[in-house]
């Protein structure tokens, strides 16, 4: 006797929900290849160019800024010929906490997507390092703010040796192995490695590449920022290796908060061991990271970070290998290899907003959700173009107005249009991903509401 349609429906949903959520063998792979000894070759080397800082040795064959640069561009090439290496640079004029004119170089290796490659996701990380003589114990890195008053007093303020190992060695570490290990393999979305410079006097390096990005149009659905991944015991004594922070700006549906949101559910499902703590702020209190300025331009970024920072380390001589965590680094790595594969393997999200074609909202973008015809049920429309070939469909989630978390997930099929009887669009958040037959599931796309106009009233 067979069950009636609609408990037919709902046991077919629930057995392709599973499949959603099950392990990509491609994904698991390519998370158990990071190598922990690799990654702490790479500490180590980094560490060995002395100082990574921006105004040290540019030319000098084994000490300094452009002796670590020259290694990552060589690293990065060794990795694969399927990477594009190449340097973003700029030169940068004397202002604020750039206490001189100075040449800034991005590493970038591209690793070109096979079926959509117009759609980036960067995994990133900064290799400038620095270390102060004097420090402002109040200030929560142990930094002290830079004035113009003196120039040569900033310039001589910084000690001759700036290891910077977990700030941001480690993040570097991590980008360089998830590059080894990922351009061994072919994807559908484009994946970009970036090495940044600058970051230490106010995310230079990363601003000015987000800018240009911004400027030319380029599609960039998410940006995955590691800095300071390298500790695992606190200046206070707490020991954590098994939780890494994730930070992700407002508003609640952002891009970047989905992203937060997708970085928990997939690494936690690759890699268990290792707790996703979404924060949802853009950064720690007051400060900021390489992620920031594509935030600014509109771009999904996220941060991941340890929740155990050495601030008697940071910006200082100490900041050492012999003080950093590999098997911590490692971990992080992994989730964020996790993160990356699934995000290239996976079909586009799909749009869940048009434009308004008349009124006085004309070419503002609204949400493809209604109430339906009966004014009670939740009527919900998306669109894809040009869908992939291996489309599965489409799974609709939903959780409370004031739920951090998506609570349920529906397969609905290949469709683009689902309406839920009697469910009230209210007191209900409700966002659409794609997924493919392997399981690869896209962002979520949230249905959000556009800012209100002020109204003007004229009177007389």
């Amino acid at each position: 006797m067979r069950p009636p349609a609609p408990l037919l429906f709902l046991a077919l949903a629930a057995c392709l929900s599973a499949q959603t959520k099950s392990v990509n063998p491609v994904v698991d792979k390519i998370v158990q290849s990071v190598s922990q000894d690799r990654i702490a070759e790479i500490m180590q080397k980094l560490e060995s160019f002395e100082t990574r800082d921006i105004f040290s040795e540019d030319d000098h064959p084994t000490r300094g800024i452009g002796a670590a640069r020259r290694w990552i561009y060589d690293q990065f090439c060794q990795s694969s010929p399927r990477l594009q290496v190449r340097y973003d640079s700029y030169h940068v004029k004397k202002k604020g906490r750039i206490v001189r004119d100075v040449a800034i170089h991005n590493v970038v290796a591209v690793l070109p997507g096979k079926l959509n490659p117009e759609h980036q996701f960067i995994v990133a990380a900064h290799y400038d390092s620095l270390a102060l003589l004097h420090v402002n114990p109040g200030l929560p890195t142990g930094g002290a703010p830079v004035s113009n008053s003196d120039t040569q007093y900033e310039l001589a303020n910084r000690a001759e040796k700036a290891p910077g190992v977990s700030d941001d060695g480690s993040g570097v570490a991590a980008v360089l192995e998830l590059a080894r290990v990922m351009s061994q393999y072919e994807f559908e979305k484009t994946i970009v490695f970036i090495a940044f410079a600058g970051e230490e006097e106010g995310l230079v390096g990363s601003t000015l590449y987000a800018t240009k990005a911004q400027r030319e149009n380029q599609i960039i659905d998410g940006m995955l920022n590691n800095d300071i991944i390298g500790t695992e015991i606190a200046g206070n004594g707490r020991i954590d290796n098994g939780s890494v922070w994730v930070f992700s700006e407002e508003p609640a549906d952002s891009s970047s908060r989905e992203l937060a949101r997708y970085v928990k559910d997939v690494s936690e499902r690759y890699l268990p061991s290792l707790r996703i703590e979404p924060i949802f702020r853009t950064d720690r209190f007051s400060r900021g990271g390489d992620h920031t300025p594509f935030n600014l331009e509109g771009y999904a970024a996220i941060r991941f970070t340890t929740p155990n920072e050495t601030y008697a380390n940071q910006h200082t001589v100490t900041d050492t290998f012999a003080n950093a965590s590999t098997p911590y680094t490692t971990r992080v790595a992994q989730a964020n290899a996790a993160v990356l594969a699934s995000l290239a393997l996976a079909p586009k999200a799909p749009v869940t907003s048009e434009p308004i074609l008349s009124g006085p909202r004309k070419g503002e973008l609204a949400p493809t959700i209604g109430r339906g015809k009966s004014r009670y049920d939740a009527a919900l429309r998306w669109k894809n173009e040009n869908p992939e070939p291996d489309l599965l469909g489409y799974v609709v989630v939903l959780r409370k107005t004031t739920a951090p978390f998506w609570e349920r997930e529906i397969f609905v099929g290949n469709v683009t249009e689902y309406t839920f009887k009697d469910v009230s669009i209210d007191d209900t958040i409700f966002g659409v991903k794609a997924v493919d037959r392997d399981g690869n599931e896209s962002l979520v796309a949230p249905y959000v509401e556009g800012p209100r106009r002020k109204l003007e009233v004229e009177t007389y």
